[in-house]
């Protein structure tokens, strides 16, 4: 062990603090490990992004069945047995080239908050029919909690759509 400064040594009593101080960092470390192996590991897909001409404005679709999905125009391989999407719907928009971008998702056990927002073609967009812009979310069933909110926010906190799962 190299000593980088001029310091003297440390008598008896400071290492000990030392000491007892480096097993408290240790025991911390430990415990934080085992309360994470101990929880449960949650898989959330992003499963696809894209364009849909199903008409509307910003919403949060909850799909539990495939009707529900091909309604808005969105083929995935969701099974139903195990599994729900979670569908964030943007726009409409006239113009080609606008797709999402989701910069954050925090939850907790009842409340899940997205930001996203719609970025639109840096030079501009051809016009086109009107479209929305989706990203699609695949989960398990083991974490559908009736009475969650789903909030989705802009970066500046500007409220773009909300649901509760039911």
């Amino acid at each position: 062990m190299q000593i980088l400064s001029r310091a003297p040594l440390p008598g008896r009593e400071e290492a000990a603090r030392w000491h007892k101080a480096g097993s408290v960092k240790r025991l911390a470390v430990l415990l934080l490990a085992l309360a994470v192996a101990g929880c449960r590991e949650v898989r959330v897909k992003t499963y696809a992004q894209g364009t849909t001409e199903a008409p509307g404005g910003n919403e949060i679709r909850i799909v539990q069945s495939s009707g529900e999905l091909e309604r808005l125009g969105i083929h995935a391989p969701i099974r139903y047995k195990h599994e729900f999407g979670i569908v964030l719907l943007m726009g409409p928009h006239h113009d080609a080239g606008w797709h999402q971008v989701i910069e954050s998702i925090r939850a907790n056990d009842y409340r899940v908050q997205v930001v996203a927002f719609d970025a639109g073609p840096p030079a501009g967009g051809d016009p086109t029919p009107e479209y929305r812009t989706y990203t699609l979310w695949i989960i398990p069933n083991s974490v559908y909690r009736r009475g969650s909110e789903i909030d989705v926010v802009t970066p500046s906190n500007t409220p773009v759509a909300s649901t509760v799962l039911r």
